[in-house]
């Protein structure tokens, strides 16, 4: 069983895959629900800090490169650009970001959401959070739906 919770963990860290793909492996290989869906979460945020330190960094840093240069160099223009506009908003690009995470949709993960507040510019606090209640967000949906589709199967 041991194998299952690590498993789960460290699905849960990959990108694109995160809580939505390793909650319902989890609960097909029999972990108890509430245990999976924490391990998920927790693995799921693991990334999420150093997303935010590191990708705009390193957009900063290959910005000069000759063959992803111009393509760091656009990210950089339009995060900056697109950031002045969010601050002017408030406080319900965060919200805006808690919904992108929280439905489960391809490309809608935290991975995604951290690296769009990380290239916008947007504080990690108030990001952090966004994120991370977006995913039990994500959690609740994406528990739910597996858990109908296990009983109707009959697992």
């Amino acid at each position: 069983m041991l194998k299952y919770y690590l498993l789960t963990l460290l699905i849960s860290m990959v990108p694109l895959v995160e809580l939505r793909g390793a909650l319902p492996f989890a609960l097909g290989f029999g972990v108890p629900t509430l245990q999976a869906y924490i391990l998920c979460i927790i693995g799921n945020m693991i990334p999420i800090p150093f997303i935010y330190l590191f990708a705009r960094r390193f957009l900063e840093w290959a910005k000069d490169f000759p063959i992803i240069g111009s393509f760091c160099r656009f990210c950089l223009t339009k995060g900056e650009k697109a950031g002045e506009k969010l601050k002017e908003g408030g406080n319900g690009v965060y919200i805006a970001l808690m919904l992108f995470v929280g439905i489960p949709l391809p490309g809608t993960g935290a991975w995604t959401g951290m690296l769009a507040a990380s290239f916008l510019d947007m504080g990690f606090k108030k990001s952090t959070i966004a994120v991370l209640s977006g995913v039990l967000l994500a959690g609740v949906i994406v528990g739910a739906v597996a858990a109908g589709a296990f009983k109707v199967i009959g697992l």
